[in-house]
């Protein structure tokens, strides 16, 4: 999966590769044009089809995270799914998000649905927010907390970069209205859609510095020695997007953003999110994965990638 960006260029024949040509050139008149026009576009569904399940890389991050998190293990060499694996609240929360797009309904109301549908997961939900959940009269509590970021995968995925930002700006508010509960969530929204968009990794890191003003000098070896648990956007963002950065495939980055410690779950969830829209999943990971899911979150999510991918597709 690793090089599906620059075999995808060659197939749409928008760049060369050195001593091959384009799968479909474009350059002999416009018959052919058409023709490679109408391939690309069939092979392009068939590619999104079996490798974009959308916000499928935050629930794997968080799945095989659920055993770390508060038992961090700082390595990279460990199962990734065991029977001591499970979801917890992020991918309940991000099943919610994602039930909201898909309904047009309130991110409030879906997370209330969803969470008090679903009261007892694995690690159980933040104080404050189970707090919110249980409440008569659910208001905001200006949390700048990693609950956020944890659950905004599937806003990356929607059209334009200001649609993007002000569903991520939503997700969050209902709970994390605080600025930077809300800056952690646009971010990780941001940086899924321009992985999506075909971007590189410099483009990521230097809006998650420049415009998010994130801090991401310290390295993942760097963070083995001296990160600690945070549940705080400011001290979980920048680093899930470090372990992304430094990855070279799903399956590392996922492994490089638990070998850190800390909130393992959810520092899993935000850089698999992100490692999706870059990588794309390997179809072992994806089906193991989603072994571990209740038939209702396979069906919201699904339901996501037949809306949003095959709906965006050029």
């Amino acid at each position: 999966m690793g090089d599906w960006r620059s075999w995808l260029a060659r197939l749409h024949g928008m760049q060369k590769v050195t001593g091959s040509n384009p799968v479909f050139s474009t350059a002999k008149g416009k018959k052919h044009k058409v023709r490679g026009k109408i391939i690309f576009t069939f092979y392009l569904i068939i590619f999104y089809l079996f490798y974009f399940l959308n916000m499928l890389g935050a629930i794997i991050g968080d799945i095989v995270g659920s055993r770390y998190e508060f038992a961090n293990i700082h390595t990279t060499d460990f199962e990734l799914f065991t029977p001591y694996n499970d979801f917890t609240d992020d991918t309940i929360c991000t099943i919610a998000i994602a039930d909201a797009l898909l309904e047009g309904k309130p991110f409030k109301d879906s997370l209330l649905y969803w969470c008090r549908k679903y009261p007892s997961p694995m690690g159980g939900y933040g104080a404050r927010f189970a707090q919110w959940l249980h409440s008569v009269d659910p208001q905001p509590y200006n949390s700048f907390g990693n609950g956020s970021a944890m659950r905004v995968a599937p806003c990356g995925q929607l059209g334009s970069l200001g649609e993007v930002l002000k569903a991520a700006r939503l997700s969050a508010e209902c709970t994390h209205n605080h600025p930077e509960g809300v800056k952690g969530a646009q971010c990780v929204a941001h940086a899924i859609a321009l992985a999506l968009s075909g971007s590189g990794k410099d483009a990521i890191k230097q809006i998650t510095t420049e415009t998010y003003g994130y801090d991401l000098s310290i390295n993942c070896a760097a963070l083995r020695e001296s990160y600690y648990f945070n549940e705080t956007c400011q001290g979980t963002v920048p680093q899930a997007i470090t372990c992304f950065l430094e990855s070279h495939d799903f399956e590392s980055a996922i492994r490089l953003s638990i070998s850190i410690g800390g909130d393992s779950d959810t520092l899993a969830a935000i850089t698999g999110g992100i490692a999706e829209a870059y990588y794309g999943i390997p179809k072992e990971i994806e089906q193991k994965a989603l072994s571990y899911l209740t038939e209702e979150f396979k069906v919201v999510v699904r339901r996501f990638q037949q809306t949003f991918s095959i709906g965006q597709l050029p």
